[in-house]
């Protein structure tokens, strides 16, 4: 696998993934910009309306009729909140050309064609969007947004990063908020997408057997990149930050119909100014998270889950660009106060190194396995380089698997120590 980047006009970037791994070729193309609560439901609102339709098909019905064409080629449409960005991502998969008959050898080409009329030239009617797709994608959006709490375990985890990033962007919901969607018509949309794609970072992704295919050609000499204009993209660079802490930890508290409950704990790192300028530190973090609740041998599973039964499900997860440790448990309503203190005493034991070595060489085999397992998987390579681009970095994997395999005890320690409780947040049941 070897993958290359360009920039064709400032502000937009090609990437090139070549891997003989797959018959697929995968395109992708994302549209990165700063997350405010003024975008965050247009951002939600446009990726549903493109998908839509565009000038050349005008219909979902005609977008399938083409896709069915290319062989039964599949395409999708999303939204991703990467540190404070917003990404709107579109994702075309097509069989490589090398698996069709010689007359068919461009489905490469019609691939990145097909993509680009989506993303860059979309239905319009009378200098706006579809007054129909608007209305009726608005009433889809307001039923994902109204549908939060239905995922129990997922509303108690973005409630508590909502308590922690309050007045920051990774506080916002990523589909947006109601009322915002009421200010929102098929002119004032359009007005924005206008203003985004001059503006965003864009980048297109091209991953597959590229063999013999000059991709660069094809992506510049594409009609729709070259009415593109030339920007200062408008993006955040997603990278560690310096969190300030807080003098006392918060606890939150709120009640639905559950019977079970949802213990999340948010943890912040608090790295100083030489931490931040270390850029080894997030692989520090992660194997410190991985220790504490990131693996099924972690002390989160262990102690928490197995050993003292408090909890269906015990885990972490490290958020690296907001130098954040997130713990998540399910458990019976009433250990809440007894999950509370072991969690809290696992935090303790990793500050005064109560890990192992053979524990730590564990966990790394652990994420250096996940490592590899990306490049079986086209989309999650590409999120990866993805992650790279907007974090100005350029690591590649067997570079990734090195810095993983160079954290020793002392390192992390050091991130255990800077560990420090910001929000609990507990959903808990209705009282009778």
């Amino acid at each position: 696998m070897k993958h290359n980047k360009q920039n064709i006009k400032n502000g937009i970037t090609i990437h090139e993934i070549d891997t003989d791994k797959f018959k697929t070729n995968l395109i992708a193309i994302f549209l990165s910009t700063p997350l405010t609560r003024e975008n965050v439901t247009k951002n939600a609102l446009l990726s549903s309306v493109l998908r839509r339709g565009c000038s050349k098909y005008k219909t979902q019905e005609e977008i399938s009729k083409e896709l069915e064409d290319m062989y039964g080629a599949d395409f999708n449409c999303g939204l991703d909140k990467i540190g404070d960005n917003h990404v709107i991502k579109m994702y075309l998969e097509s069989i490589n050309d090398k698996f069709l008959p010689q007359e068919n050898d461009e489905m490469l080409k019609k691939s990145i064609e097909m993509l680009t009329e989506i993303a860059f030239n979309p239905l319009i009617e009378n200098e706006n969007f579809k007054e129909e797709y608007i209305n009726q994608e608005k009433e889809n959006i307001k039923q994902v947004i109204e549908a939060k709490k239905d995922n129990k375990a997922k509303y108690a985890l973005f409630r508590c990063m909502e308590e922690m990033y309050k007045d920051e962007p990774a506080g916002l919901y990523k589909f947006g908020y109601v009322e915002d969607l009421e200010k929102i018509d098929s002119k004032n949309l359009y007005d924005y997408y206008k203003k985004l794609v001059s503006e965003c970072k864009i980048d297109i992704f091209v991953s597959g057997n590229l063999e013999n295919k000059n991709i660069k050609d094809i992506v510049q000499n594409n009609e729709n990149i070259n009415k593109l204009n030339e920007r200062n993209a408008n993006y955040i660079v997603s990278n560690a930050q310096k969190r300030e802490g807080i003098k006392e930890e918060r606890l939150v508290e709120e009640a639905l119909d559950v019977t079970q409950g949802k213990l999340v704990m948010g943890y912040d790192i608090l790295l100083d100014d030489n931490d931040i300028q270390n850029e080894n530190i997030k692989y520090e973090a992660m194997l410190y998270n991985a220790l504490l609740g990131g693996s099924a041998n972690s002390k989160l599973f262990q102690n928490v889950r197995e050993k003292a039964s408090l909890a269906y499900t015990a885990s972490s997860s490290y958020v690296r660009n907001k130098s954040n440790v997130i713990v998540n448990c399910g458990i019976e309503i009433p250990n809440f106060q007894k999950a509370v203190e072991i969690i809290k005493q696992q935090i303790e034991d990793m500050k005064n190194g109560d890990f192992t070595d053979e524990e730590i060489e564990n966990v790394k085999k652990g994420i250096i396995s996940s490592i590899v397992a990306m490049d079986d998987e086209q989309d999650t390579l590409i999120i990866y380089f993805l992650g790279q681009e907007l974090s100005n970095q350029n690591i590649d994997l067997n570079q990734y698997m090195e810095k993983v395999r160079n954290v020793n005890k002392e390192q992390i320690e050091n991130i255990a120590k800077k560990v420090q409780l910001n929000t609990i947040y507990f959903l808990k049941g209705k009282e009778d």
